[in-house]
Parts: C-alpha cells; structure tokens; sequence
C-alpha cells in the first residue's frame, strides 16, 4: 500500500466528498473542474479550492460513484491522485461470492474500482487518496459476510491455525459407514443400519463439519444475496430434515437420506481441501520469488564482515557474498569473480559469470568465487521486489472475459433457487409423492455448483503468470496476457533488441587519409551521449589512446545525430539526413550506404558546417546480429504473426540485417518521435501489434501498442511502460510470450466451457430425478477441482526456444 493520507469522510453527517485534484493553476481551471463534476448525475453542489487543490462535493440523493467523479475530471484534462491496496479476504468459495464483495467495496465512498481474486482470495482496491481508509473496506467486506485484512506488501504466508484436515478426517470417518451399507447389497450384505445409529453418525457431520456452510450461508443471508454454501446448507437440511422427520413420525415412508447429507458435507469439503491444495501450488512461482530473499548480509565495516539484517542495509554499503550464498542486494561487483546463478529471476539456465563492474541481482545465487558487491538498491527498490509487484499485480488483475462470467455469477444462485423450487413443486403436482420432490430439490441445490465459474479464469492466469515468470517473462496484468494471444504483428527496434546494440567500428574512411583525427573529433562531440553509436565511437577512440578534447554546444538532433563545437570547429556528427539538412556532400567520402565495408554496417559522417566540402568522413559501425533473433523471427512466422522492423537507422543497413532475419516489411530513418506513430498506423490497419524495444526514445511506440514488449536490461522508462518485460533480454522470448498468452487462454476457455456446461447439463439431469444428491454432491465438489487441476498443467509449459536460446 502507498504512504498516501486517507481519511474517512462521513456522508452522513456531511453528505459531502473531498476529492484531491491534480494539475489546477489558475480560475480557469477551477471552473472547468467545476463544470464537469457538477455535470455527474447525483451531484447537488461542487466547490473547488485551488489553494488546497480539492473539490467538495455534496450528493443530492444516494451515493455518487467515486469513479464516476475520477471519470468526470479526468475527461475535464486533470488528475485525480489515486491509490491501490491489497486485501485479503476469508470465506469465500464462488463466484457470487466474488460478485458480492465486490459490490460491497466499490460501494465505499471514494473506491475507483475493485477486483476480486477467486483463487488467491484478494481483492485489489483503486481509491482516492482522501478518502478511503482500510477500516472502511473491512467493514464493507464484514457487511457482505466475509473477513478481512490488509495484505503486507511482499510479505510471506503467515502460517494459519488450519483444522480443516481434522474436520474433514472426522466428516469421512463417521460417513464411511453410511455409504458403505448403500453399497451393500452388492457384496451380498443386505440390511441398513439402524435409524438411530444413521442419525448418531450423521448429526456430527451435519453441524459440526458441515457448520461452516451454515455460517456462511447465514452471512450471505444477512447481507441480502446467495452464494454456494447457501445451497449446499439448503440441500443437505433439507435431506437430513426429511430424514429426522421420517425416523420420528409414525405414518411416514420410513425412507432416510442421511448417507446423502453427509456424503454432500464430506465431499464438499473433499473437493475444498483438495481445491485449497491446488491453488496454493497455483501460487506457487510468487512464494518461490519471495522465498529466495535472504535475510541477513554480510556488511563490510572497517573491512571486517559483519551480519546485520538485510533490512538495515543501504545504499553504498560494501557485502561480501560468499560462495553458495543468495545475493542480499542489487549492486555492482567492486572485487571477485564468479558465476552466478539467475535461473529463479530470469529463466536463464546458464550461470552468468561476473567480475569487478558488473551488475549483480538480489537473490541470486553465488557460484564458486567470493564476491564484494556495492549496494544500490534494496529492499523494495530491488529487482525481485519489482518483480514480485508484477506478478503480484497480474495475478490479482481480471481478464475482459472474466465480465461475463461476474454477469452469470450476480444471478446465478437465485436463479438456482427458483429451479429448485419449481422442481419441488412439479414432482409434488405430478406425483403426489412429497420425498421423491424433496429429492430432486436438494439434488438441483447441490448439483449447481458457481466454484468452478469463479475458479476457472483467475486460477488459470496465475498458473499462466507463474510459468511465465519461470521463464524469464513478466507480465504485468490479466489484461495484456489475454491480448497477446491476438497479436498479428510484431514490430521489432533494431538496436539492443535485434542486434546486440554494441556496434563496433569496422572501418574509418576520412577526407584528409587522418582516421585516428577524424574518430577523436567524432568521439568529442559524442561523448556526453549514451546512444549505442556514440558510446562505440568513444570506446574505439579511448582504446586508441586518442585524447579527446571538450566540445561545446553540444545539441542532440532526434533522428539525425548531434551537433557540437570542439577547437572551435562546428560539427556534425550523424546521418545521411543530417548531412542533407545543412546541403553538405557527402559523396568525397564514399557513395554512402552502398560501399559499406560489411552487410548490415552504419554510415556516421562527419562534417564541418558552414564549410565548402565540409565531409570530413565517414566512420562505419557494425553491430551484430543477435543469434537468438533469426530463430525468433521464424517462430514469429510459423504462429502466423508477422514481423516488423521500425528503426532510425539508414534504409540500406536496415534492409540488410532484415534480410538476414527474414524480416519483410522495414519502417527506416524513422526518428524516435516517429515511431509511434507508424505503430498506431499498423493498428489503423486492423492490425493487433505489439511493439518490441529497449531505449528511452522507445517508450512512446511502446506504449501505443496494443503489448508493448520491453528487453531486461533496458531503461526504466521503456520496462514501466510495456505490458510485458523479458528479464533476459532475449528476443527468443517474444514468440514464447505470445505462445504462454495463448496457452492460458485456451486453458480459461475450456474452464468455462466445462463450467458451464457441468451446470448445463447436471441441472436438467438433477431435476429430472436421475442423480442422487450423494452423487450430485460428488459431481460438484469435482468440478472445482477439475477446472483446478486442468489450470495447473500450465504449470508444464516451457519456452520453445531451440538451439538460439
């Protein structure tokens, strides 16, 4: 949870809501914020101070949605500052239960938005920041019938005091019996038990394991609404009431049914633990990722190791990692080598070897060699703590298809309720007989089972989300997993995605036969800056040995390169566009991208303004193809999805490392600024695109994207931006990221289809007299964990990534 200040406003007293506001400067905008609040249905009277940058807002009649006013003044062109809280909740087991608590919070004055996770039991809150406190969740979720708290941001499980193996134990054990003299007869053992004995054995069963269904039904009760063990409570009374009745009362059947009731309970609770176990192995991959963080470091002090917690580590602080140690921090080697092991944060499975300046991950595992690692970041700040917020966040988003299944689940008990009645009342007309319609009701109550609706799309996408992540892939929320699995097209930057984005020079061609002069006067100009090129350029002249001189006036130009004075010499360094810009001619240096020394190689052309002939030469720059990509591109391809290359560099290099790649379609010379807009062109085209980069200058097209996909490693810009993050780097990853979104998808579709149609079908079947209730309370405890254990072969994929990856 953020550290934002919330206060529970009280309607009651005040009828009014603070809402803080965002970007106001002047009186003008006080009257558009005005205007556009006071527009909302339901508002009486608004007033905004912009000394205090805050609207009140007094309601005329009910309750105004927060979000409905968050909507009205961001449309107006500012900002409602909002914050997100993590909640757990207890006691909930089906989808009307998700559907009921979250109606209950987003009835919360100032709650934007709620989602509520089946399988994880939490429920992600969006509020504004004035208004919503935890106190006030809580109570909303208390008044819906269900508990909660406040989850602790990356903390572990605490361990619970669970009895639910011993009910359940003592459930099974007294119903054994009771089911056993069903099956009698078939073994030549004719004869129940008696009566008496059937109602000693089924009366714990009944009210003791079967008590939190009747609590929870209670609750449910109370807060106006059904839920699943509203049925389950309705069906087994009734079978268990009938058969007290039938045992007491003289002239009646003497039928009983105790075998069912209890046979429902048991099952039931069967199907829950075994539920219960399923989803805590679908969770499985966070608590993996929390697990690896250690809990004490190694400091050094005085040059002396000394373990402290890891929590009271800062940045700057010097820890020793010995051999087989975790890293506790993210930092910088300063003395040591070894290899480490990142399998766990990035799927690579080859250890990774490190020296004196190289980055090292928290929670890493140290190979062979001791390591001094400066701190800089910890904590929440490290990289498993950002990762763990994206799975995290992921898992607890909903996916576009979990609407319809919220729409069938708001009415779905009520609905069943309905059927069970009518059933009642159709074998009692038709029949006469009172038991047989008591039968089919029940059986109707406890066949209906909304478990497996609310279970079958979040179960899927956490085991989706975890098995991603083992691979190295991050994936931010349900709804960019179930978009990629449309994806059509990729477009691909070209440097540090598709190639290594290190270029190295590979040959110098200057105007007056000095290559040595020419680089120092390019690396001069170019050496404040942190593109791929100009990072190359200054490294060759340093390992050169050339001493480079200041430059002044150094003014990047997007798209075209730099400009720069140095020894009072105005240059330019960049692009065949740049040299076009300032008429210079660059043909005394060769016929451009043609004559380069090596496919795929960059022309930067150095050139001094304002002077006739200013070309001074032309360094060329290779960067090499990444192995991995070719094998992606065709991946790409063979899924049916289209790869395209959008670049700034020249058309001729760029063509030429496409053909190497297989790439047909190439977007060349497109500056930075311009990239996101050829990638909303491709969407106009009814393309779904996702946009594949690493830079800064790539965060707009990323963003534009229907995915974006950031490379680990890339600046943080580009990584917040995208939907999707490859810890690795690895282009390969692309087609596999595509391949695990649809991989869940398909998983959530054929939860829902057996879903529904488990209901469709053992409805009919139930009313009709076909299925006992002992029966029928099997079928339903199954179908849970079927959609369950059908999610978790996810846990199984693994990226196809050949001998590339």
């Amino acid at each position: 949870m953020t550290d934002a200040v919330i206060q529970e406003v009280a309607p009651a007293e005040s009828e009014a809501i603070v809402l803080p506001i965002g970007g106001m400067t002047c009186a003008s905008c006080v009257g558009r914020v005005e205007k556009a609040l006071a527009a909302v249905p339901g508002v009486a009277d608004v007033r905004v101070n912009l000394a205090a940058n805050q609207a009140s807002v007094t309601r005329a009649n009910g309750p105004v949605p927060a979000d409905q006013l968050v909507d009205a003044v961001r449309s107006a062109g500012y900002d409602v500052p909002t914050h997100s809280v993590d909640i757990d909740i207890e006691g909930m087991h089906c989808a009307g239960c998700v559907s009921r608590v979250e109606k209950a919070v987003g009835a919360v004055p100032g709650v934007v938005s709620a989602a509520v996770n089946l399988a994880n039991g939490k429920a992600r809150v969006t509020a504004t920041d004035l208004l919503t406190g935890s106190e006030a969740l809580a109570a909303a979720v208390a008044g819906a019938g269900f508990t909660a708290h406040e989850a602790e941001d990356g903390a572990p499980e605490k361990p619970k005091t669970d009895l639910s193996g011993v009910i359940l134990a003592m459930s099974a054990v007294l119903t054994l019996p009771l089911v056993a003299q069903m099956a009698g007869p078939l073994f030549g053992a004719a004869g129940h038990l008696p009566a008496t004995v059937q109602l000693a054995l089924a009366t714990p069963v009944q009210f003791i394991a079967g008590w939190p269904f009747y609590r929870a039904a209670w609750r449910a009760l109370r807060a106006g609404s059904g839920n699943m063990d509203l049925l389950v409570a309705l069906g087994t009374s009734a079978a268990y009431g009938l058969s007290v009745w039938n045992t007491f009362v003289p002239g009646t059947d003497g039928y009983l049914y105790f075998e069912a009731s209890a046979a429902i309970v048991t099952m039931v609770l069967i199907g829950r633990w075994l539920e219960g176990r399923a989803k805590r192995k679908a969770g499985s991959a966070i608590r993996a990722l929390m697990d690896l963080r250690p809990a004490v470091a190694r400091v050094l002090r005085d040059g002396q190791p000394d373990e402290v917690a890891v929590d009271l580590v800062v940045p700057g602080d010097l820890v020793q990692v010995r051999p087989g140690e975790s890293m506790p921090v993210d930092g910088i080697v300063t003395a040591g080598e070894s290899e480490v092991d990142e399998s766990l944060l990035t799927g690579e499975s080859v250890p990774v070897a490190k020296a004196v300046g190289d980055a090292v991950t928290g929670s890493a595992i140290n190979g062979d060699g001791t390591l001094v690692v400066e701190t800089t970041a910890v904590g929440g700040d490290t990289a498993l703590a950002r990762i763990v917020r994206w799975v995290e966040n992921a898992q607890a988003s909903k996916a576009p298809v979990q609407r319809l299944v919220d729409r069938v689940a708001a009415v779905f008990v009520p609905i069943v309720v309905a059927i069970a009645v009518l059933t009642w009342f159709a074998w009692w007309i038709g029949g006469g007989d009172v038991t047989a319609a008591a039968i089919a009701a029940v059986s109707v109550l406890v066949i209906a089972c909304p478990c497996a609706l609310g279970l079958a799309t979040p179960t899927a996408i956490m085991v989706g989300t975890g098995a991603a992540a083992r691979a190295g892939i991050l994936i931010k929320d349900a709804a960019a997993l179930e978009r990629a699995g449309s994806i059509t097209d990729v477009a691909f930057d070209k440097t540090g995605t598709l190639t290594f984005g290190r270029p190295e020079p590979v040959r110098i061609e200057a105007a007056d036969g000095d290559a040595d002069g020419l680089l120092r006067l390019a690396a001069a100009v170019q050496q404040g800056s942190e593109h791929p090129i100009a990072r190359a350029i200054v490294l060759a002249a340093e390992e050169r040995g050339q001493r480079i001189a200041p430059a002044d006036a150094v003014r990047r130009v997007p798209g075209r390169g730099v400009t720069g004075t140095v020894d009072g010499r105005d240059l330019l360094i960049g692009n065949r566009a740049m040299m076009a810009d300032h008429g210079i001619d660059i043909g005394e240096a060769g016929n451009g991208d043609a004559d380069g020394p090596s496919p795929g190689a960059t022309a930067v052309w150095v050139a001094e303004a304002g002077k006739p002939g200013g070309c001074l030469g032309v360094i060329w720059l290779l960067d090499q193809v990444k192995p991995e990509a070719v094998g992606a591109v065709y991946r790409l391809r063979a899924r049916g999805v289209a790869p395209v290359m959008i670049t700034g560099d020249a058309v001729g290099p760029a063509k030429r490392i496409a053909d190497t790649l297989g790439i047909d379609d190439v977007l060349a010379e497109v500056p930075p600024d311009r990239k996101a807009e050829r990638v909303a062109g491709l969407r106009r085209r009814g393309h779904v695109v996702a946009m594949v980069g690493d830079g800064v200058n790539d965060a707009p097209a990323l963003a534009e994207a229907d995915i974006g996909i950031a490379m680990g490693g890339g600046a943080d810009v580009a990584l917040e931006t995208a939907g999707i993050t490859l810890m690795r780097g690895n282009v390969g990853l692309v087609p596999a990221a595509i391949e695990v979104s649809r991989a869940t998808r398909r998983k959530i579709r054929q939860n829902l289809f057996w879903a529904f149609v488990y209901n469709v079908v053992g409805i009919p079947l139930a009313a009709a007299g076909l299925m006992h209730p002992a029966i029928a309370g099997t079928a339903m405890a199954l179908s849970s964990v079927a959609v369950v254990t059908n999610a978790l072969l996810l846990r199984r994929w693994r990226p196809e990534l050949g001998d590339d990856g």
